[in-house]
């Protein structure tokens, strides 16, 4: 959520940020309001204190015996006007709170303007793309080839979208996870949480999935609960309406989940094999840091992604993403898309966002820095990684000329653990 008081001192700026992010918001009626509310405020204010005044001469005058009738009525007049003023007053911070959470977060200048991907600039290239001398296989051949998915069946039980993995599949995926949470547990530091899928409107609306993807979640309507979209969700929620110390940032999780996700826009979207899908498994990084923090954090981040995919050895490339491009709650994304030469294209496996103070004001978190103020925070979060391109990735860079796949190195003692 955008601070109203800089919206009110930065419109222009504002409107042109909802115009790069290609978001729709009233930003005029935002502002007139503001201003009804404002006046609103004023007058309930100046209320309260006339009928403080009133009261006190009311019991002044019981006091020495003398007479108050009048008193009693203009505090009966009063009284009446400062409940239809609240009443206005309440309706007016809802209708202003309502059209705060349209506003999406507003890019940093280091964000390339544009309308879509197109618009995305090359940050850098990790690695080459591999040579083979026999034409490559595409994950979904390779797989229904070793006998790794079976994507019918997870049809027929669920829907599209919804994959089952079997037999040495269903190990390698495994091991994805097992691997990519226990190399940033010991080489970045991160603390792991396991946390609910299941979470409430008020949690969806704090890191701004509510309400503009409503229609894009699974809902729960007996409970109005929401199968969480990325591990992002809770995560950044646990320190909801609380007050931090300085001293406790920053804090660093890591957490594995299953996502759910309707797609509902993804119409026209290649959806082959496991490329886009209703359900899949995810390690979320996660930071709350200070302010001037965020920055350097974004940067780490990043990089913390990046070292899965070499670690693997897979050639991938790093993308600054442009204003069109980057999400409602986002300031500034990179995204990792990693090479995949049977399908012969970059997939995203991993988006590392910058909040700023965006989610923290949505979700009501702050912390008191060292000179005893009450601030907003930074949120980070970031995919390291997300498995199912992963997985494309890894079956198409090390399949053999016999269609079979030879894991990475890395992840051979994942796969071959004996109890």
């Amino acid at each position: 959520m955008i601070d109203i008081k800089f919206i009110r001192n930065n419109p222009d700026l504002v409107r042109e940020a909802i115009k790069n992010k290609n978001e729709k918001a009233d930003i005029n009626a935002l502002l007139a309001i503001d201003e009804s509310r404002r006046k609103l405020q004023y007058d309930f204010d100046n209320l309260k204190s006339r009928q403080n005044s009133v009261s006190q001469t009311i019991a002044r005058k019981k006091k020495a015996g003398e007479n108050a009738d009048a008193e009693l009525q203009e505090m009966a007049v009063v009284a009446e006007e400062n409940k239809r003023i609240a009443a206005d007053l309440t309706a007016a911070n809802n209708e202003l709170e309502a059209l705060l959470l349209t506003i999406p977060n507003i890019p940093q200048p280091e964000v390339p303007v544009g309308r879509d991907e197109s618009a995305n600039t090359i940050e850098r290239v990790w690695g080459t793309q591999p040579e083979y001398s026999f034409e490559p296989k595409d994950h979904l051949a390779i797989a229904n080839q070793n006998g790794y998915l079976d994507l019918p069946r997870g049809a027929k039980i669920s829907g599209s979208g919804f994959p089952i993995y079997t037999g040495q599949g269903a190990r390698l995926e495994r091991a994805l996870i097992s691997f990519m949470l226990e190399y940033h547990l010991q080489k970045h530091g991160y603390e792991e949480l396991m946390v609910p899928l299941a979470v409430n409107r008020k949690t969806m609306t704090g890191t701004g999935q509510l309400p503009k993807l409503e229609d894009d979640m699974y809902h729960i309507n007996e409970d109005d609960l929401f199968l969480i979209p990325t591990a992002e969700v809770p995560v950044t929620n646990i320190y909801a309406d609380e007050v931090l110390s300085y001293k406790d940032l920053p804090k660093c999780y890591v957490s594995y989940t299953p996502c759910f996700r309707r797609e509902a826009g993804s119409y026209g979207k290649d959806t082959k094999g496991l490329q886009r899908l209703h359900q899949f498994n995810k390690v979320e990084m996660v930071r709350f840091v200070e302010p001037e923090q965020s920055p350097a954090t974004l940067e780490e981040m990043l990089r913390n992604a990046e070292a899965i995919l070499q670690a693997f050895g897979l050639h991938y490339r790093v993308l600054n993403l442009c204003t069109g491009d980057t999400s409602f709650a986002s300031q500034r994304t990179y995204d990792l898309e990693v090479w995949a030469p049977g399908s012969q294209k970059y997939l995203e496996v991993s988006s590392v966002s910058n909040f700023g103070e965006f989610q923290a004001r949505r979700a009501n978190i702050r912390y008191k820095d060292k000179d005893g103020k009450v601030r907003h925070l930074h949120t980070l979060n970031g995919s390291g990684l997300a498995t199912p391109r992963l997985m494309i990735a890894l079956l198409e860079t090390y399949q053999q000329v016999d269609g079979s796949f030879v894991a990475p190195e890395v992840l051979k003692p994942w796969l071959g653990i004996r109890l």
